[in-house]
């Protein structure tokens, strides 16, 4: 895992019995819990803002009417293939 640093948190005594519940029913230590919630919101955060990259990108450069009829045609094409 490499270095770890220890950090001290303050919170509102509900939010820590919500932790306090949800950690021993999962069977993990409070590190372990605190560990995986900011994995997982920095996981949420990487990806949200990878969206919003894409998002800008194709409002910055748009398809042009060619390359969606492109797109069209070669869906319709495969579609075409499927048994259904």
């Amino acid at each position: 895992m490499g270095k770890t640093a220890k950090v001290a948190i303050s919170l509102p005594e509900h939010i820590l019995a919500a932790v306090e519940m949800e950690r021993r029913a999962k069977g993990e230590s409070r590190s372990e819990f605190f560990r995986r919630a900011v994995e997982t919101r920095l996981k949420q955060e990487r990806e949200s803002s990878a969206i919003k990259d894409y998002v800008r990108g194709y409002q910055q450069y748009p398809e042009s009417p060619e390359e969606v009829e492109v797109a069209h045609r070669a869906g319709s094409t495969v579609l075409a293939t499927e048994p259904w």
